[in-house]
Order: structure tokens, then sequence, then C-alpha cells
């Protein structure tokens, strides 16, 4: 399946020659596109500051309408640029999510089906690829993909983080990005990736600690303080066996709002580690060419159909944020028509550093619609597979889900149920419509070239076979 491919040495050769022989005629290529896109074809080539969290939703900060949050930094940095309100995970689940990020290509194309796998050495990543251009290319904080950072073999300088706990680990991660922003000299580009882990670390409260919790508050004075629940905490659409097991029953009305309350308060400490690299930026005068980009790699359950962590097709797990910001040079504006994907970053990024993508990718850029090119054509459905088995096309009202091996399919309006109560597949009235997204779904995934998946490094655990699929 990787015949004609090249891998990452040859890419990286490729990439080199063509920077060399296209270096004595940049300023006419300029010229040339002047007329296109005049806000990114400045002196100097714009730096990218990266910044990826761990299982944060799309609604979870207060720019996006959460209340139960104080984020100032993230939301200033929303409301400065571009945000993306229907920006999807390309599988809510970490390591094959970031394989997409870095790579701009699927999981079951990157080799990543499950966590702790590496990216296929056939896929370059975008610090390959910036690198190649000229980039100074650096990494800090979480990689999983696999171990806790990237090798330089990744594509990145790597600066040391640990990986683990977020309110142990992501201080530390902040402070390091900010130490390299801060002690900056000379006109070399740079890319820096600052990932952290929160608010990932509800994972230890939500899989391990709240079913030795007492029905009672531990710290009963906060109780005026816990979140309100979500209207669908209660709903199970009937779903495939396996999606359906997949839940957090008989956990009390209070220890649903103390777990979102516990949550609240680890985006906080992710709120504030990026305001100190935004601060860095401004007191450094790099922000005015610095385009910032925010995102996570899957959502978190927050109690939504009775659910915490990740592993399944409902917004509260595939929704994440998306907001891209330069002053000047970006619209600040919220953007809730085009439907995105974190394959969009790798384009979006080679796209405003005038430099040439890999082959293959799946994404696309999001230049144009950060410049207000709203009539821009675009796609018309983004896709996401989860547990291995389940795979997702979500177009502009319509969500479906089917699960290899299950008659059960799933089809929800979103206009009309954005909480994803009601499942449509048996009604005769969609007939039409769940043929069309089925269709649609096989249509994609037949344009794909998935690959072996690579050598796990954490637990055993089977892989599925990633082709065919069962429609």
């Amino acid at each position: 399946m990787n015949v004609n491919k090249p891998n990452r040495r040859e890419f990286l050769s490729a990439a080199g020659a063509t920077v060399a022989a296209t270096s004595g005629t940049a300023a006419s290529l300029a010229s040339a596109k002047s007329c296109v896109s005049p806000a990114f074809l400045q002196d100097r080539k714009p730096n990218f500051l990266y910044v990826i969290c761990d299982q944060l939703g799309l609604d979870a900060v207060g720019a996006h309408g959460c209340t139960d949050v104080e984020t100032p930094h993230l939301d200033r940095l929303i409301d400065a640029g571009t945000t993306f309100l229907e920006s999807h995970s390309t599988n809510p689940v970490c390591s094959p999510a970031r394989s997409s990020l870095m790579t701009g290509r699927m999981p079951v194309e990157t080799g990543v089906v499950t966590n702790g796998r590496p990216i296929d050495p056939s896929c370059p990543t975008v610090g390959h690829v910036l690198e190649s251009a000229g980039y100074d290319s650096v990494y800090c904080g979480k990689w999983h993909l696999p171990g806790p950072t990237p090798k330089r073999e990744d594509g990145f300088r790597v600066f040391p983080a640990r990986g683990g706990q977020g309110d142990i680990d992501d201080s530390a991660v902040s402070r390091t990005c900010e130490a390299f922003l801060r002690n900056r000299t000379g006109d070399q580009p740079y890319l820096m990736v600052a990932s952290f882990l929160q608010p990932h670390d509800i994972c230890f409260w939500g899989n391990h600690v709240s079913g030795r919790l007492p029905e009672g508050l531990p710290y009963p004075e906060i109780e005026g303080m816990l979140p309100e629940l979500p209207p669908n905490l209660r709903s199970r659409p009937k779903a495939p066996a396996a999606l359906d097991a997949r839940n957090a029953k008989g956990r009390s009305d209070l220890q649903w709002r103390y777990y979102l309350y516990i949550y609240s308060r680890m985006v906080e400490m992710l709120d504030a580690d990026v305001g100190r690299l935004l601060t860095a930026l401004e007191e450094t005068s790099q922000d005015d060419n610095t385009v910032v980009i925010f995102t996570s790699d899957h959502g978190d359950g927050r109690g939504r159909h009775e659910h915490v962590s990740k592993w399944y097709p409902y917004d509260e797990a595939c929704k994440v944020p998306l907001s891209i910001t330069c002053p000047d040079r970006i619209a600040a504006r919220q953007d809730s028509t085009h439907l995105v994907s974190g394959l969009d970053i790798m384009s979006t990024i080679c796209d405003m550093a005038d430099v040439n993508p890999p082959e293959r990718l799946q994404g696309r850029s999001l230049k144009p619609l950060l410049q207000q090119d709203i009539d821009v054509e675009w796609r018309e459905f983004v896709t996401f597979d989860f547990q291995q088995q389940g795979h997702v096309l979500r177009s502009d009202q319509y969500k479906y889900v089917q699960f290899d091996g299950s008659p059960i399919e799933q089809l929800f309006d979103m206009k009309s149920d954005p909480w994803e109560m009601t499942n449509l597949y048996e009604d005769a009235n969609y007939a039409t419509v769940l043929a069309d997204h089925r269709k649609m779904l096989t249509d994609y995934n037949a344009t794909l070239r998935p690959i072996t998946p690579t050598e796990s490094v954490e637990r055993s655990r089977p892989v599925r076979p990633v082709r065919p699929r069962q429609n």
C-alpha cells in the first residue's frame, strides 16, 4: 500500500532542492502572488506558535459560551482571530488525532490507529516540512506518538518535558516556551509547538476516582458553585452495543456536577499557561508576525450521554476549538459555516509559510477563510473514526455514524437536535438522507490510502483490519 510513497528522507531531500532552486526567484514569485494574498507576503516569513491541548471540548471555554470557567487569555486569543465553530477531531483519542495534527493525513494513513503508535516514516510532519524550508522547528510538551516527547527524527528540535500530569508538567512547558520566545535572536523564522496536557487530568478522576466518592461532597462549601448539568445527561440514543457500553451509569447528579467543576478548574490551569505565551509574544513585539494556532486533539464527555473521557462520535468528544490569530493579518470573526478538521492545519501552515506541502494531504488550507474569502468553494462534509470500528460523516445538517459489524446505524439532525438525543436511522422519512450519507462516507473512504498500523509500544491490544469497511 506504500508503493511510490517517498519516505521522510526522500521528502526532505526533494524539499531542500526545491528551496535552493527557487531562492533566486523569490522576489518575482512574491510580486506575482501579491494580488492574491498580500497580507502574508511581508519581508519576513511568519512565525508559528502552534498550541495543542488535550481533551478540551469546543464549548468548554468562556469565549465559546461556557459560564463555568474564567478563561481570559483563551478568550482574548479567540476574540482576536478567526475561530471555527464547526471544528472536528479526526479521531477522538490522543495518538490518532495527534498524528493528523502533525501530518494532515487521516490516522489510517499515518499508521496510528490506536494510542502509543509512531507516525509511519512515509509521512513527513509539519516539523520536517518547515525545517526543510529554513524554519527553526521546535517542540515542547506532550507528544504521545509514542512517548512523552518526540525524537529528533520526528522533525523538531526538542525541548525537555515530562509527560503524565498537567498540573505538574504544564507550567514547566509554558515556562520553557516562554524562555524560547523571550530569548530569540536573529531573523530565522520559527515553528514552535507548545503541547499541554490539561484538561486531560480529568481522566484520573473520571475513570478512577468518582466511583469511590461518597454521595455527599468532600467540600460541601462549593456546592453553590457547581455547574448545571447538560440536558442530555441521561439521554441514551439507540447505538451499536460496543458504543452504548462506554458510559458511566450510576453516578448521582451531584457527582456529575462535581466532575464538571473539577474539569473547569483544569481548563483554567490551561488558560494561565497559554496566557504566559501570549504575553511573551506581545512583550517581545513578535505578535505582529506570529500566527498563533490553538486547538485540541479531542474533547471530553463532560456528563453528556453519561460519558466521561472520549472514544465516541458525539460532539462532546469530537468537536474541538480551532482558533487562528495574527494581528492585522487575520480577520477577527467566528466562522460557523465551514466544516473544518484537524487535517487542515498542516495545509494552512504550508500555505501561510509559502511552502510546498507534501503530497496526498487530506486537509485544505484555511487561509482563504482567514482572509474572509467566504465564497471559496469548500467541502460538503468532514469525517472521523473512533474505536477502530466506528466511522462518522458530518455534513452541514446531519451526522451519520456506522459501526463495523453492527446493524444499528445513527443519524442525527444537528440543526434541530444539537444535543444528539434522537437517532433517526429507523425513521422512514429519513431513508434517503441515510442512504446519501452512507454513500458519501463509502466514496470518501475509497479515496484514502490506509497502511499497515505501526507497531505499538504501549500495552498490547488487538488491531482490527482497517479495510474494507462494512456499510
